[in-house]
Parts: structure tokens; sequence; C-alpha cells
């Protein structure tokens, strides 16, 4: 194992999750879904108390993974979550309530978020998380471009699509809408992009004030 290696292993091991994550972690993987990573968990959950989040999207719930990483050390952020399988909102309603989380810091809708983001109240939330099928990445993000606030941010996990980004041989669609979002964000003067190795990638994406 090289250094790198050891270390990518070591991060995804930091630190220990809530109990609470640890059973939807287990519940998402029964359920065939994929998490978020832990290390991404923590990347999440740092950067809503870093933003001081108040008001936070996600698109793509599943049974409350990262929903719950983000309203880890926020007490006071609402989460507005969006998920296009009711059988997943249904488990992920039960695990935000096993988690104490109050009923109403919460407001998950059913729906497919091509439908639900151009509702939303432009330059509202402060962090907005896109975790939802990656073919319809690019569409996602403009519409987070127009709900997050100025100063807020767009995360996406999975950004190096298990590997698949940075191989110049994959062609695959899911990949080259990653690929695409990449190029796009780093040539824009609006946003100030960071990509992160944990996980499977974390791009942080900065709505300037400008």
């Amino acid at each position: 194992m090289s250094k790198l290696e050891r270390n990518w292993q070591f991060a995804e091991q930091y630190p220990e999750e809530t109990a609470a994550l640890v059973r939807a972690r287990r519940l998402a993987l029964e359920l065939g879904i994929e998490p978020v990573s832990r290390s991404i968990g923590a990347q999440l959950s740092g950067l809503a108390a870093l933003t001081r989040a108040q008001a936070i999207c996600e698109v793509g719930t599943g049974v409350g993974v990262s929903g719950l990483s983000l309203l880890r050390h926020t007490p006071d952020a609402t989460l507005t979550s969006i998920e296009v399988e009711a059988e997943y909102l249904r488990e992920a309603r039960n695990m935000f309530a096993e988690a104490g989380v109050p009923a109403a810091r919460l407001r998950l809708i059913e729906g497919d978020a091509r439908h639900v983001m151009p509702r939303l109240n432009l330059d509202s939330y402060d962090l907005v998380l896109l975790d939802a099928d990656p073919a319809q990445l690019l569409e996602h993000f403009e519409y987070a471009l127009g709900i997050v606030r100025p100063g807020g941010c767009i995360v996406v996990p999975g950004a190096f699509s298990h590997g698949r980004v940075p191989d110049p041989a994959a062609r695959d669609a899911e990949t080259q809408a990653v690929r695409d979002l990449l190029t796009l964000v780093a040539e824009s003067p609006a946003i100030a992009p960071m990509l992160s190795p944990a996980g499977d990638g974390l791009l942080t994406l900065v709505r300037l004030e400008i």
C-alpha cells in the first residue's frame, strides 16, 4: 500500500460517526444505496458548520446519511431534501426521527429535483448538496446556482465517478457529465471551485459575490 493510499484509508475512518449515522449507513447499504463515505460526511458536517448554514438544500435524500451529516453541527439549520424514491424518503423520515431531529427542521419532498428546484426561492440557501442521478448533474447545478446565496456553496460528492473521471478511456454519459461540470466551473468567474480527493471526490463550489 502506498503512502497516498494509507493517507486516504486513514481519512476514511476519521472521525467516528454518531450512532444515528451508523444506523442510517447500514440501512442504506441494505437497500442497495451508496451513501457518502465517512470522510465525505465529515466534510459535509464541517462545511455546514463553517458556513454557519441556516438553510440547506439537498438533492438525493437517500435514507438520510448526508442529511444527518449536514445537520450534525448546525443546530439551527433547516434542511430541504428532495428524493424521487418514496420508499427512501419514508426511511429517511424515520432515521431523522430516531436521531432526534425535530420535524420543524425538515422539509422532505418527494419528486424529481428538476421539477422541484425551480419552485424554491432564489438566493435563499447557504449550502446546496447535489447527490442524485449524475446524468442530470448539469441541470441540477444550474438550478442550484440560482437558489444558493452569494457566498454560499454547492457541494457535489462522487466527483471522481468511481475513478472514471481521471481515466481518459472512460467515456460514459455519467462520467462525461461530471467532466463537463468540472470544466464549466473552472472557467466561470462567478465560482471558486475546490476538488477534494476524500471518498470518491468532493467538489465544493463557492458562489462569489460579484
